[in-house]
């Protein structure tokens, strides 16, 4: 397995004659897509570093030490633990704790119990995940318009109906796709970003005393004075470094270089501008901790800032969204949640997709934040918790995949491993004192998720295990049936089904039923492979079992979405089986689910799983099936 990360085909990286101007565009690119999280949160980190809950001084001392710990949190978790290391971690090309997760199960032999930890580790690392990646559109718009308030107070009671408003609309919008408006995110972010380094630099110089923050031993002096308790404000520090695990997540859109490029010599410089710049005010004035980033503005630039801040991040919440329809169609593919429509918004990228269920879930969950919590300062109090504890995971999975696939890197990558996993800790511990305060919204969310995402995993093992035991072996049943064979028919039938070996619930319907048999009959089973794509030679399987009969396998990577059809178009390639769309039936076997307490899971599981089976989408829009060829016959299963 190779220990570097390899830009996805077609991305351009080293595409002839795109030269200099080619990585150019994909770093103005990734600093659209990758880095709006974490580009957003100089609008309240400070502030919250600061806030009563906390109880810290603006003075000197203090001002210097928490610039010096964001300073060093985003040297240490972003700059060495995320882009320089684990973005070596690639799967074929992609990143995210998903990817991370299928390369770690590598380590192990198939179905032992550490490969099924690793599967835990992973899922819960990404339930958590979207457990605060919900509260980065809340948090960020918010504060983007919470600038309202410095330049006019009196708008204040507007501030909760225009982020409502910003935020409907851009979920709204995700049907129409961000083919459009995605090639103005990348100028947009470099404006924003150019803007934060500006006022820091020009705050900077009102005060160059804020540049010793730099100097690690402030960092190490605020915890000397204020002893075991100074660890709470991490909980604030948290807040610059959220988003650094979006930059993993992201890397298969556009290969690590360009995204290494732009934070080394664009982001992280700006970024650190700004937090510098806005220390320098506080220690100019300690009146401005009210709301550093906006009182530091000039007053001719506040209005503009205001609507540069909220394009910044609604950016920066497209990103959350539509990470969230690649993890969940990640998930759906590795077999954790059910089947979902998706939609495909462009016709010329394949990674442009939109999942209705995703996005009004996430669109009510937001709107729920906004309305609950009112002000970007209580959402504060939320954030963190989850991307401290999927941080840690994340940390988990790398040391193993150092540990087992990188033999020439793991002397010192295990032991920055042992380094990451205590800054880890501290900020999870940090994170945990917010429980009461609203940090324990994306843990229950999280909890909630997790199980879910177990139950559907666990129900689909123990509807497979109670439909073999019903089932009839396939090698017995063909002669059996040739014995005595029904009336055949033109055409070609697909009996799908997950079990190779077992004759499909839908043939035997069939043959109770209709009484006949197709001229071609092919049993054919998905697979789902723990790398993002299925290479041709990899793609489809053929074996030829007698008398008409044919056993298919199909296989598609975690990042695709099936499309059986298309896919079984290249059996031509093979030789053997011909398939003509015109004369081909799809058959699927539908199961009603119904619960039993003396069997696999707990009744209140079994049930919740009915509830999920129910409610998945129909085989045909999964697999992208012409409805006029599919034919769907039930069968009562109890678990």
């Amino acid at each position: 397995m190779s220990n570097t990360a390899h830009p996805p085909a077609g991305s351009g990286t080293h595409a002839p004659g795109n030269g200099r101007v080619g990585m150019a565009g994909l770093v103005i690119g990734a600093i659209g897509v990758v880095f709006g999280d974490i580009g957003t949160s100089p609008l309240y980190t400070i502030r919250e570093a600061f806030s009563p809950h906390y109880g810290l001084v603006a003075d000197h001392d203090t001002v210097l030490g928490v610039l010096s710990m964001i300073f060093w949190a985003l040297s240490l978790v972003v700059t060495l633990k995320y882009v320089t290391i684990i973005m070596r971690a690639d799967n074929d090309g992609e990143g995210g704790i998903m990817a991370l997760m299928a390369l770690a199960q590598r380590c192990f032999p198939k179905g032992s119990r550490s490969a099924y930890t690793v599967g835990i580790l992973g899922i819960l690392g990404a339930s958590l995940f979207f457990g605060d990646g919900v509260i980065t559109p809340a948090i960020s718009v918010l504060s983007a318009v919470e600038g309202l308030e410095v330049v006019a107070p009196g708008l204040h009671r507007w501030i909760v109906p225009i982020t409502l408003v910003v935020l409907v609309a851009l979920f709204a919008s995700q049907r129409y796709g961000t083919a459009g408006v995605g090639r103005v995110f990348g100028p947009i972010t470099v404006l924003w970003f150019a803007a934060l380094a500006a006022l820091g630099l020009m705050n900077i110089l009102h005060e160059p005393e804020v540049l010793h923050a730099i100097n690690p031993w402030w960092a190490a002096r605020f915890f000397i004075d204020h002893t075991w308790g100074g660890i709470f404000i991490l909980g604030a520090v948290v807040l610059a470094v959220t988003g650094g695990e979006a930059i993993y997540t992201d890397m298969g859109h556009f290969g690590p270089r360009p995204i290494r490029y732009g934070w080394y010599f664009f982001v992280l410089p700006a970024l650190m501008l700004n937090y510098l710049g806005q220390g320098a005010l506080v220690l100019e004035d300690p009146a401005a901790i009210r709301n550093p980033f906006y009182v530091g503005v000039p007053d001719w630039a506040q209005w503009p800032m205001i609507v540069l801040a909220t394009l910044a991040t609604v950016i920066a919440s497209q990103a959350v969204i539509t990470g969230g329809y690649s993890i969940a169609r990640q998930a759906m593919q590795l077999g954790y949640i059910p089947r979902m429509r998706i939609k495909h918004t462009s016709s010329e990228t394949i990674g442009q997709i939109y999942i209705p269920a995703i996005n009004w879930t996430m669109m009510a969950i937001v709107v729920g934040l906004v309305l609950s919590f009112g002000n970007s300062s209580s959402l504060a109090a939320a954030y963190g918790i989850s991307v401290s504890a999927t941080m840690l995971i994340d940390t988990l999975l790398l040391a193993l995949v150092a540990r087992t696939l990188w033999p020439g890197q793991r002397r010192w990558v295990l032991p920055l491993c042992a380094l990451f996993l205590v800054i880890d800790i501290a900020f999870l511990v940090a994170n945990g004192a917010k429980v009461l305060q609203g940090a324990w919204f994306p843990v229950v969310l999280g909890i909630v998720l997790f199980t879910l995402l177990r139950t559907w995993r666990r129900g689909r093992e123990v509807l497979r295990e109670e439909m073999q035991k019903e089932g009839i072996r396939l090698d017995a049943f063909i002669p059996g049936l040739m014995l005595a064979p029904p009336v055949r028919v033109e055409g070609t039938a697909v009996f799908m089904t997950s079990d190779k070996g077992v004759v499909p619930h839908a043939l035997l319907h069939n043959l109770k039923h209709n009484k006949v048999l197709h001229e071609r009959n092919v049993f054919l089973t998905v697979e789902t492979l723990t790398v993002p794509y299925a290479t041709a030679g990899r793609r489809l399987s053929i074996d030829s079992i007698g008398d008409g009969f044919h056993r298919v396998v199909v296989r598609f990577g975690f990042m695709e979405t099936p499309d059986v059809p298309q896919a079984l178009m290249q059996a031509a390639d093979h030789g053997s089986l011909i398939f003509d769309p015109m004369e081909t039936t799809y058959f699927v076997s539908r199961e009603t689910i119904v619960s039993s307490a003396n069997r696999g899971m707990p009744v209140w599981r079994d049930r919740l799983f009915a509830v999920m089976h129910r409610n998945a989408a129909p085989a045909n829009q999964f697999f992208r099936i012409p409805g006029n060829r599919l034919v769907e016959l039930g069968a009562q299963v109890e678990i």
